[in-house]
């Protein structure tokens, strides 16, 4: 198994799901669970700077809840199955989890994100964001 990302020619999770109505209505329904939940504030996960909703991207730490059914997606993620992040802080992440065998090759999305996620905050932090 390989977190990292496949490309988009004959990815349908790539080419079809994340251009659905299905998977905007999930992420406009994560964002308003999300300000319910802190009040209103909505952050990067990564660089941990304020953000609104449409500067914001989803990323998956578990893709069991998307699902491809008779030519149809179905949007059933859980919350914690997705994570805010700025754009060029989602990439970072990809090229992170891409290049480090470690990260691409664990058992676990979920852990394999979170770890590539607290080694980011550190680099961001210390000003370099070279994966």
């Amino acid at each position: 198994m390989s977190n990292g990302r496949l490309g988009a020619r004959g990815n349908r999770y790539r080419t079809g799901y994340l251009r659905s109505r299905v998977w905007f209505a999930r992420r406009d329904r994560w964002f308003a669970e999300q300000l319910r939940r802190t009040g209103g504030k909505l952050s990067c996960a990564a660089c941990e700077r304020p953000a609104r909703p449409r500067a914001l991207e989803l990323h998956h730490t578990d893709y069991s809840g998307v699902t491809y059914l008779d030519g149809r997606w179905f949007a059933g993620e859980q919350h914690e199955d997705l994570v805010s992040l700025h754009p060029y802080c989602h990439e970072l992440l990809h090229r992170l989890i891409d290049r480090d065998i470690v990260l691409r090759s664990h058992r676990d999305r979920r852990a394999a994100s979170t770890a590539a996620i607290t080694r980011l905050q550190r680099r961001l932090a210390k000003g370099t964001s070279t994966p």
